[in-house]
Order: C-alpha cells, then structure tokens, then sequence
C-alpha cells in the first residue's frame, strides 16, 4: 500500500514540476525521483521505529512526534541532497528549492504521520490479536482440562460399583464373579481405546453400552431388561461415554427398591440437526437410593456444556411411574432421517 502511494507522489510530483513550475523534464524527474526516494526511505525509517517500540501503550503519540522529528530530518537532508545533485549550476531552481522548503517539509510530515498511525494502528491490532490468543487458548486449555476431568469421574465411579459386585459374588458364585472380571476388562480396554475421540458414531456407541449392559446383566441377572429402539443413518454421531451415565441412572433408580423384572428403554431417533436419544425407566418418589457422589446427570450435563455451549440439550421429567431422560446431541454433518 506505501509502495503504491510512493508511486501515486511520483506522478504528482513530475506531474507538478513539469506542468505547472514549468521545469524541463530532466530536472523534474530528477527532482520526483530523488525527493519520493528520500521520502521512502524516511517513511521506511518511522515503520522501523515504531516496530522497535517494546509497548503499544501511548504508541500513537509516540509515533506522531517520531514523524516530526523525523520529517524534519528529512526536509533538512532533501534540501541539501537536491541542492548539491541538481542545483550545483542552477540559481533559479536554488532559489525555487528554498522558497518551497517550508512546503515540503508540511507534505513529508503529513505523509510520515499518515505512515506511523497506520503503523501504530497495525502494531495496536497485533498486539491485541496476540492477546486474544492467549486467552482464547487458555479458555481452551481450561476447557479440555474440565473435559477430561468429567471423562475421569465415570470410571472410578462404575469402578467402585463393579468392584463391590465381584467382591460380593466371589463367595456365593467365583463363576459369575469370573466372568464378571472378564467382561469388566474387555469394557476398560474399549474405553482406553475411544478415550481421545472426540466424537464416534452412535452404533459405535452402542457396540460400548452393549459391553457395559453384558457387566450389569452379571450383576442384575434376567431383573434387568434394556430395548432400544432405533431410527437414524449411520452418520449419527455422539460424544463418547454421554450415554453411559444416564443409563447407569436409569438402572440405579429403576431397580432400586424393586425385586421383580425392570424394563428400561432406549429410543433413539435422528431429528433434522439433533440426535435425540429418550431414555424411560420405572420410578417411584417415594422410594428412592440414597444418593450418591459419582458421575450422574449434572456431569452430564457439564459436558454438553463445555462442548456445545447450550443448556437445553439434557432435560429430565418424572411422573408417578416413569422418569425420562431426553438426550439432545447437535449433528453438524448428517442430514435426513433414516428408518432402521
């Protein structure tokens, strides 16, 4: 931009030289060259500075008076430059060169403030631009930190809860508890291995809360029955390990206080943008477990959070029979909805 104003000058200058003071076409190239050369390479000399000014605080103002004291500078150098290249034989254009010397100086003053604001503004911007940086990666250092956090309390939580069971079955039936162990490992390997995903597709998923629902079946036997009922394509998406904790909950409050078969269903279905996933299971106000310091809902919800920045995407409702849980999971690829 500076390079192309230098040549709009240069025109100007010749352009005023030889049309208007009517010098011959030599010395008024000499003089436009030589005068918008010099005027670079002060405006060269302001950029420099002010980019060799350690803060941006008061940079304007510094800025501002550099130009002054530069363009002065400037003019003094220009007038002797020109007076000894062209004007050595030449008393009119001497005399022409020191009538105009006040003139020059207010133009070259004008274009070397016109430069340093412009380059004070550019190193405002940067400095700015560097500092939303920083805070825009801690904001995402912070977040990433809580993410994982979150991720980190599900698995001591249903750690505890399985653990309990096999210690409690290796007495009454070290077969169960056996395979219990086994199917419990098989579980934590896949959760190692989808621990840096940031998204898989919902059968994945399922594939996953299959392994979990083969643990608890260990523990509940045939009292514990999940359906799922499923309507959407195969580009569905869901962040991993949202599903479990709510149907951990819903098993918890479910079987709670009960001894017969409890039903709890899944219905999944894809929405236009939105993966919505239901989950229903029994439920009675008043008998209730005691709660509980693991994961839950509020995790949950913390998680939607901090990766959709949204509050409605987990809603809960309980009548006298039933408590719903209504996952919402924001599909930014899938279009359409496929029956399956």
């Amino acid at each position: 931009m500076v390079l192309l104003l230098m040549l709009i000058v240069l025109a100007k200058h010749l352009f005023i030289l030889h049309n208007i003071v009517h010098f011959d076409w030599v010395l008024s190239i000499k003089d436009a060259v030589a005068s918008c050369v010099i005027l670079g390479l002060s405006s060269w000399g302001i950029i420099l500075l002010i980019r060799a000014y350690p803060t941006s605080a008061a940079i304007t103002v510094y800025g501002l008076f550099m130009a002054l004291v530069v363009s002065g500078v400037t003019a003094g150098a220009e007038f002797e430059a020109l007076k000894w290249y062209i004007g050595v034989d030449n008393e009119p254009y001497k005399t022409w060169l020191k009538d105009t010397l006040v003139v020059r100086f207010l133009f070259i003053w004008l274009f070397n403030s016109w430069v340093s604001t412009i380059s004070a503004l550019r190193k405002n911007i940067g400095t700015l631009d560097a500092r939303f940086q920083q805070q825009t990666d801690a904001a995402t250092l912070l977040k990433e930190a809580e993410l994982f956090k979150l991720r980190q309390q599900l698995q001591p939580h249903f750690l505890y809860n399985s653990l309990n069971s096999i210690n409690a079955l290796i007495n009454i039936s070290p077969d169960r508890a056996q395979e219990m162990i086994g199917k419990l490992s098989d579980f934590l390997r896949s959760s190692v291995k989808r621990e840096s995903e940031d998204t898989l597709p919902i059968n994945d998923e399922l594939v996953y809360i299959q392994s979990y629902l083969a643990i608890e079946s260990v523990r509940f036997g045939d009292r514990l029955q999940v359906h799922f009922e499923q309507e959407y394509t195969d580009h569905a998406v869901i962040p991993p390990f949202l599903l479990q904790p709510i149907l951990e909950n819903a098993i918890k409050f479910g079987l709670y206080g009960r001894t017969g078969i409890v039903s709890i269903t899944m219905h999944i279905v894809l929405d236009g943008p939105l993966l919505t996933i239901t989950v229903v299971n029994p439920y009675d106000a008043d008998t209730q477990p005691p709660r509980g310091t693991g994961f839950g809902l509020e995790g949950v919800k913390r998680r939607l959070y901090l990766l959709y920045s949204r509050t409605d995407l987990l809603e809960t409702s309980s009548d006298n029979e039933y408590f719903t849980t209504i996952l919402k999971i924001p599909q930014h690829h899938v279009q359409g909805n496929t029956d399956r």
